[in-house]
């Protein structure tokens, strides 16, 4: 199983990062968008939406939704990210409130037909904003998704950073719990999870994101707050990684999915990009790095 997993991460990293550095928005867009979805077809699934038939319609509609804002955000001035910015606004949002789900996981343990529109909401909240949030850091300006981005532009470059955090923080946080784990994190939703581990996911997403934002351009004095931001982000893809656990303990199931050989579903690769992505574009923004 470990050698599967290796072989798989060795052929998924290389196009993951030719895709983010090669790929004009548009396309790196489309390409993000159908692996979301895929992503929130499993997440369906956990949900308690069994059947094909429902799920394929929710799917759509959320594919749907995407393409509508990307239509109402261009205009005769060219495009506006206003849209995009208010939903990833709002998904980091959605993530703050996911802590209280995690506070409290028993009242949607239930399959009833409100916690199940709880979950089916949940859904678009995490995949709608992350696909957004992944838009505006690759096209840097924060002003045009346009295919030829502005002279001095490394928004492709920051995407890979803030991507490269999330998977050194999985990584740390594997290792660390392993060697040193000793205190459980949350041992009703995820048992496997320490502290420790946690601790060190934090320490190398930091520095990781520190040494990539070099590469994108972050200057000496940018440094400090682009650790910040890192901070918050590894701790949101924490805040993912147990959400998806939650729903799968609910489910009853082990993995979301059987598609990538040795690491399970889409859901389980994007649980922790899907919530740190919103909170490493806010960030950006705010700051400015």
């Amino acid at each position: 199983m470990t050698r599967t997993r290796v072989i798989a991460a060795l052929i998924m990293a290389p196009a993951a990062i030719a895709a983010i550095l090669l790929l004009p928005t548009q396309w790196l867009a489309a390409l993000a968008a159908l692996v979301v979805l895929g992503g929130l077809w499993e997440w369906l699934k956990l949900a308690g939406v069994d059947d094909s038939l429902p799920r394929t319609v929710l799917v759509m509609l959320n594919l749907l939704l995407m393409v509508l804002l990307v239509w109402a955000s261009r205009g005769d001035g060219g495009f506006s990210p206003v849209l995009f910015q208010i939903v990833t606004l709002a998904g980091t949002l959605g993530w703050v409130l996911a802590l209280l789900w995690l506070w409290r996981p028993g009242f949607t343990a239930d399959h009833r037909p409100w916690t199940r529109a709880l979950k089916l909401a949940a859904g678009t909240l995490a995949v709608v904003p992350a696909w957004c949030a992944l838009c505006l850091i690759h096209s840097d300006s924060f002003s045009a998704l346009s295919a030829s981005p502005e002279p001095g532009a490394n928004g492709h470059r920051w995407l890979l950073a803030a991507l490269a955090l999330v998977w050194a923080a999985d990584s740390g946080a594997y290792f660390a719990g392993r060697r040193f784990g000793r205190r459980k994190l949350a041992p009703t939703i995820s048992p496997n999870k320490t502290v420790e581990g946690a601790i060190g996911g934090l320490v190398a997403g930091v520095g990781v994101a520190l040494a990539f934002g070099a590469f994108a351009g972050a200057t000496p004095s940018q440094l400090p707050v682009l650790a910040l931001v890192a901070v918050v982000a590894v701790v949101a893809s924490i805040v993912g990684d147990l959400v998806e656990s939650l729903l799968k303990r609910q489910a009853g199931v082990k993995d979301s999915g059987a598609l990538i050989p040795g690491h399970g579903g889409i859901l389980d690769r994007i649980d922790g990009v899907l919530a740190a992505l919103p909170v490493f574009a806010i960030g950006k923004d705010i700051l400015g790095f």
